[in-house]
């Protein structure tokens, strides 16, 4: 059954008079409901709460956190390297458990890790249900007003509104008295929205933005008041579809996990074939010999095991796991708070933003812009004594309160607007309003179009009023050329999606009876001029918007405010140009998903967007293979700030619900912070990638000496203590260091990663052969002729030693990706350094003074020296090819 056919107390209340849904609902508004019928409602419409989904048990969460690809490589090695060692124990050998532990401890850690930083989804679902919980709501029961909890708000119950209160349900308006309310959490509209009751809409698919006859849970009132009945209550409202989205969403894989998980099906599938090879024929060779055996065929079946060990980076989820963690700590630091590991990385790779515009891309709070009052228009803080600020300050209700430099609205954000006009000029509007005694008010009504105050300071009556344009100016003794100067002056802002407010007044007689007629009050005005107000771009934003160009990411505006507003916004910002388009979301939602799809590329403006049609927009990119990043303050933007790769919440603006849905936090509200952010992913991913280099090289050389020494007739070239040695060199902190480079700065002066992007690239991969067929060419030559002049006890502990040179010095390879020389950056990351000289420290104490334990013995000094050149000289080779190929790509 769909919400429409279940909840049809809702589904027509837009679409019908007053007295029809009072009709319908079976309600009186001076009585409203009785006890019983508040019950019945109750049962039949439901509770004003959102259903609360079963939590999902910590067991459940820890299983599905071990199903991460990478956690069950990581499963597979510990119980692959645990056969090993007690088919060791149980063949008489040497049973090594250390190395096990140590696994099994990553997989812990991971796990851990995954299931602290999950539960996102209920908390975002929690904060929705505490906006219904605690504030009590006026209705009328039985013939009498009574105060009840939030709660216990049933379909049918009349409310009262007034200015200041919020929404407890849906309700469809009976009365209205100049109402306007706040509905920018829900819709995105930055404007207070007009509301009337006589209003009725025969066009199913109205915008939520512009049903002026309803009142929406969670918004609220910021002028006038009225009366409603409520039509929805709990899963029922616009704000309960929200929660179920919420419930609803499914989490993705990221594109770091899906790249990972590639590569590990890929490693897992060549190291299975390489050791099954190498068995197969250690087996061939035993039974050519006759040398068969069950104490033959079993070391043989340990070599492969081995072999498999040796293949897999086991320690790779753990290195991401620690260096994502490293690296959300330093990006609280600028302002970016990470919710969820994976997105401190999977940020990097965004090439969309779908980004909200009220309270995101501006400030979310009306702000005069230009005041006109005679003469070209100016700002606000230019503004002198007279008639206009008198109108700002004297001719409204609302207050504004100046903390710190920072202003909070009281009351209805245009007057607020105007008052903090008058404060930059130098006015306080609080000593004006002492100064002078207000006779009387005519109220702004959707039908009048202006507010009109009669003021006397004692000796003189003069009426200020201000209101719509067109009404103003209708009001006012002016020539016809004035009124066309004016209006076309009028008409410029108004293009450039600025509400204009215009101002006139005059000074009345003695003995004229300012209560009575207002039709002779507001007649031979004067007029003084208008204001222009807007909702202001960021002071950042340009120049974020710019760099994200550069970057080759596209930004698209999807907003609840109109087509003109939100197409002016994205002019400012450059966004719109001949390839690319605005539209609205009526037109949208009649494409089928293949239609909207093909459109994509071209939209950068969704107006009176809907939580549905922004987490439609979201999974169809996702299908395209970008990588989208949401932002957005408000509770509309939860659904698709969830769905997104990374969805990111205001943390200064931001709703609850969009804060608890979001990966990332931004602490300052910056757009600008995005890209800061962006910029750090990206040096995060391209960390991935050297150390997965570093890894991967170390990984195929040691499976080729393994498997030469194998094939060639030799023993294995290296014990189970020496494996566990190079595996902690190979996912201990050498690599970890690689992850640590420090942020290069021309990273946003590249194209974004797409999604299907493999995570080795092709200059990753002619690096990770190039480098490890030379070391295992140079290893197993020196295997072969003992080139390096050792004597025959030696021979184990140089081998060993060199391979483990090798390895340290091509860390220094990995430091830099493609084709850069590794000395443009040498000296930047100086803990590889240092952990460079203690690892390389740690290796001549094992093989000077560890016999017992890694069965080595002591070098002389020469032989030293010897193995340094040697290792020194991946280094070199590394930098004669990428000259190399920097020559060549040049020609």
């Amino acid at each position: 059954m769909q919400l429409n056919e279940k909840y049809p107390a809702r589904r027509e209340a837009f679409r019908e008079s007053a007295a029809e849904t009072l009709k319908r609902l079976g309600v009186d508004p001076r009585r409203g409901l009785s006890t019983e019928e508040a019950a019945l409602n109750r049962r039949r419409y439901g509770e004003n709460s959102f259903t609360k989904k079963k939590p999902v048990s910590m067991l459940r969460r820890i299983a599905e956190a071990a199903r991460e690809p990478m956690i069950i490589m990581l499963i597979a090695a510990a119980l692959i390297t645990l056969g090993v060692n007690i088919a060791r124990g149980l063949s008489g050998g040497e049973a090594d458990l250390i190395e096990c532990a140590g696994i099994f401890a990553a997989i812990s850690l991971s796990i851990a890790i995954t299931v602290a930083m999950e539960g996102r989804s209920a908390r975002a679902f929690e904060a929705l249900n505490r906006i219904t919980d605690d504030a009590k709501v006026r209705v009328i029961r039985d013939g009498e007003a009574e105060l009840i909890p939030q709660r216990e708000v049933v379909v049918g119950d009349i409310i009262s509104v007034e200015t200041g209160n919020k929404f407890p349900a849906d309700a469809r308006l009976i009365e209205s008295s100049s109402l306007t309310a706040d509905e920018s959490a829900l819709t995105g509209e930055s404007m207070p929205a007009g509301k009337e009751a006589e209003a009725v809409f025969a066009d199913p698919e109205t915008p939520l933005a512009e049903r002026a006859n309803m009142l929406y849970s969670g918004c609220f009132a910021t002028g006038g008041g009225g009366l409603a009945v409520v039509t929805a209550v709990g899963d029922a409202t616009e704000f309960g579809k929200i929660a179920g989205e919420l419930s609803a969403a499914e989490s993705s894989a990221t594109p770091l996990q899906e790249k990972l998980a590639k590569m590990g099906k890929r490693i897992a599938l060549l190291a299975t074939g390489t050791a099954a090879a190498v068995f197969l024929i250690q087996l061939a060779s035993f039974i050519a010999k006759g040398a068969a055996s069950l104490e033959t065929v079993s070391e043989a079946f340990i070599t492969s095991i081995v072999l498999i060990v040796a293949a897999v980076p086991e320690g790779l989820p753990t290195i991401v796991a620690v260096s994502l963690a490293i690296n959300i700590i330093k990006m609280s630091k600028h302002n970016a708070l990470v919710k969820k590991m994976a997105a401190c990385e999977t940020i990097g790779g965004i090439n969309v933003i779908c980004s909200d515009k009220t309270g995101t891309l501006t400030e979310n709070r009306m702000t005069v812009t230009d005041v006109c009052g005679g003469g070209e228009p100016r700002g606000p803080r230019e503004l002198g004594a007279g008639a206009l600020i008198d109108n700002f300050c004297l001719n409204g209700t609302a207050e504004v309160r100046f903390e710190e430099g920072k202003a909070a609205f009281i009351g209805n954000p245009t007057e607020c607007a105007l008052l903090v006009a008058a404060h930059d000029a130098g006015f306080d509007y609080r000593a004006l309003r002492r100064e002078r005694n207000v006779l009387h008010t005519f109220p702004f009504s959707s039908e009048t179009k202006n507010m009109t105050s009669v003021v006397t300071d004692g000796t003189s009556i003069t009426a200020y009023t201000k209101g719509s344009p067109e009404k103003i100016l209708s009001m006012c003794s002016m020539t016809d050329g004035e009124r066309r100067e004016a209006a076309a002056r009028i008409t410029e802002f108004q293009e450039r999606a600025r509400r204009v407010i215009a101002f006139a007044h005059r000074e009345l007689s003695p003995g004229e009876d300012y209560g009575s007629s207002r039709e002779a009050i507001e007649s031979d005005m004067a007029f003084d001029g208008f204001a222009a107000i807007a909702d202001p771009l960021r002071a950042d934003v340009f120049e974020a918007v710019e760099r994200c160009r550069g970057a080759g990411i596209d930004v698209k505006i999807l907003t609840g405010d109109n087509l003109t507003t939100a197409a002016a916004i994205a002019g400012e910002l450059g966004l719109l140009d001949e390839g690319h388009c605005a539209a609205e979301t009526r037109e949208l939602e009649k494409l089928s998903d293949a239609e909207l799809a093909e459109r994509m590329p071209a939209i950068r403006v969704i107006a009176r967007s809907t939580p549905s049609i922004k987490t439609r927009v979201v999974r169809i990119l996702k299908a395209l293979g970008n990588v989208v990043a949401v932002t957005g303050d408000g509770i509309n933007d939860a659904p698709a700030i969830k769905n997104a790769d990374v969805g990111i919440a205001m943390g200064i603006s931001g709703t609850e619900v969009s804060k608890e849905a979001s990966d990332i936090v931004l602490l300052d509200d910056s757009f600008a912070t995005i890209v800061r952010a962006v910029q750090w992913g990206r040096g995060i991913y391209r960390n991935f990638q050297r150390f997965i280099q570093f890894q991967l090289t170390v990984n195929l050389s040691s499976v080729l000496v393994i498997l030469l020494s194998v094939v060639a007739g030799f023993q294995a070239p290296f014990t189970a203590i020496q494996i566990l040695w190079i595996n902690m060199i190979m996912d201990g902190p050498p690599a970890l260091t690689l992850g640590l480079e420090p942020v290069r700065g021309d990273l946003m002066d590249q194209p974004p990663i797409r999604r299907d992007a493999n995570i080795v690239s092709r200059g990753m991969l002619w690096s990770i052969t190039i480098n490890g067929l030379y070391i295992t060419a140079v290893f197993m030559a020196q295997r072969w002729t003992n080139f390096l002049g050792g004597t025959e006890a030696e021979l184990s502990s140089i081998l060993f030693t060199l391979f483990v040179v090798f390895q340290l010095f091509n860390a220094f390879n990995s430091r830099a990706l493609g084709d850069v020389s590794i000395l443009r950056s040498f000296g930047s990351n100086r803990l590889m350094l240092g952990v460079f000289a203690l690892t390389f420290a740690l290796q001549v104490l094992i093989t000077q003074y560890a016999d017992g334990l890694f069965r080595t013995v002591p070098l002389p000094l020469a032989m030293w020296l010897k193995i340094i050149a040697l290792g020194f000289s991946v280094i070199l080779l590394s930098e004669l090819v990428k000259l190399a190929r920097r020559r060549f790509m040049a020609d």
